[in-house]
């Protein structure tokens, strides 16, 4: 179903008229998505704003020029710091001064390097620049801070410094929102610096627009060949998606498959005909089984290796909704739910880890969803199932770490899939609202934070729980 609001906002005139009348209603601004696969140079020409005090600097300047960036930065230190990377790429380095933010050309992103503040009084530098510069984002720009994470390597002064980049980030995401902007903030820890590029390279892309206000922990915990591909990241890689006949799924299924997978989709044997048509678009291969059938793990792990030797990647995207308040709620509602989203995750990961069908260096994604952090009315079934996958993914992830095998936890919020078209009209148009973003978003948006977490590159990445969510108003 479409959104009017959204429909609204693209039309010059609308826009207009709303903004002359005073109408109190929100006009979402149209998200600057990925067109197409991933580039090399999908910053080029475009302008960086950078600060901070500079320890990540060198991973900042590599990938930046690498990238076709023409970076500000707003220090000489930091400017000799940049000047290798930016040379050898050919991206002259500009020197950003504090007092020529009115009337200066827009600026594609604004990065912050906070990973050597150390006390609390450190963080006005943050103000300092945001203050300054913030008015030079452009529409569907990108914000990302860069930190320590606070623990107890710390001191508990700086422990408290690393601590505020959170919530910082969190409220301009929501202060920026309205514009199509995004904020996000990385947390890297010391040793993994060279594992930033990866994580960088998404959140500065069409391929994040839907992810805002998150907090990601780029560590060493995952051992990493330093493979990383920056185009068709995915080329000799099978994956396996589950649910792949729509939705999600499908939009899954293909995003891998621009990358350069091979992708053995698999849905019910009564999903053929939408599951052959999403196969033929992406040349990949079909695999009819149900998953919560017995037995369903050692079918689906004899079928890849017989016919692709093994897999590389595996997302578990295939789920169910049985709402119903729990008073209410039938024990065969509550069975089938935690059977189909728990239960054959559990069992089917098992199966392919102890046959070795999933390969070292693999990659693990499962779906989760914000109902499972933060609770819904009438989902005490559905909500179980997806905390349950937290849990599942954080503990598998320590234990696949010495594989470099990574695991990860996707979690959408309002999604526009037919799931979403059956809810009531009120509780649709609040789901689309309330978030920094101020709409719902699309299965691509999902399907792309998936391909992201898969790419050899995303190793930093392990035990976490990406939102996908435009910064919903709703859970952790």
């Amino acid at each position: 179903m479409t959104d009017v609001l959204l429909e609204l906002s693209r039309n010059k005139l609308a826009r207009q008229f709303m903004s002359r009348a005073r109408l109190p209603i929100p006009m979402p601004e149209g998200l600057r998505r990925l067109p197409g696969p991933r580039v090399e140079r999908f910053l080029e020409a475009k302008t960086v704003l950078v600060s901070g005090a500079g320890s990540l600097a060198e991973s900042l300047s590599r990938t930046l020029s690498r990238a076709g960036a023409m970076s500000e930065v707003a220090s000489a230190e930091l400017a000799q710091l940049f000047a290798p990377a930016a040379e050898a790429y050919a991206r002259p380095t500009r020197l950003l001064l504090s007092d020529e933010s009115q009337g200066a050309s827009e600026a594609e992103a604004l990065l912050f390097d906070a990973s050597v503040l150390r006390t609390p009084a450190d963080l006005k530098l943050l103000y300092e620049f945001f203050h300054a510069h913030l008015g030079r984002l452009v529409r569907s720009g990108r914000v990302v801070i860069l930190g320590r994470p606070p623990d107890a390597a710390q001191t508990p002064m700086a422990a408290a410094a690393s601590a505020a980049l959170e919530g910082f980030t969190r409220s301009l995401a929501k202060e920026i929102g309205g514009r199509g902007a995004t904020a996000n903030l990385v947390y890297v820890a010391d040793g993994a610096e060279d594992r930033l590029a990866a994580v960088l390279r998404f959140l500065l892309s069409g391929a994040s627009a839907f992810v805002t206000a998150q907090a990601l922990r780029v560590s060493a915990r995952a051992a990493w060949s330093a493979e990383d591909p920056w185009q068709q990241p995915l080329s000799n890689k099978v994956a396996l998606v589950t649910g792949a006949a729509r939705g999600i799924g499908a939009a899954t299924a293909r995003a891998l498959a621009d990358e350069g997978a091979h992708v053995v989709c698999l849905d019910r044997p009564e999903d053929d005909d939408a599951l052959s048509h999403v196969v033929r678009d992406i040349q990949g291969s079909a695999l009819l089984i149900d998953i919560s059938a017995s037995g369903a793990g050692v079918q689906i792990a004899h079928e890849l290796e017989h016919r692709h030797g093994g897999v590389d990647i595996v997302v578990h995207n295939a789920g169910i909704t049985r709402d119903r308040r729990l008073a209410r709620m039938p024990e065969s509602t509550w069975e089938q739910v935690l059977s189909v989203n728990l239960e054959a995750l559990l069992l089917v990961t098992d199966v392919l880890l102890n046959e070795q069908t999933l390969r070292d260096h693999g990659r693990i994604v499962n779906l989760s969803s914000i109902s499972g952090i933060a609770g819904n009315v009438g989902q005490t079934n559905y909500a179980a199932s997806k905390a349950g996958v937290i849990g599942f993914t954080r503990a598998l992830a320590e234990q696949l770490a010495g594989r470099a095998i990574t695991v990860n936890a996707v979690a959408p919020g309002f999604i526009e899939t037919r799931m979403t078209q059956a809810v009531p009209v009120l509780v649709r148009e609040a789901g689309r609202r309330l978030s920094a973003l101020g709409q719902g978003g699309l299965p691509e948006d999902v399907a792309q934070a998936i391909a992201f977490l898969v790419e050899p590159g995303a190793a930093g990445l392990t035990g976490q729980v990406l939102r996908v969510c435009g910064g919903a108003l709703i859970g952790a």
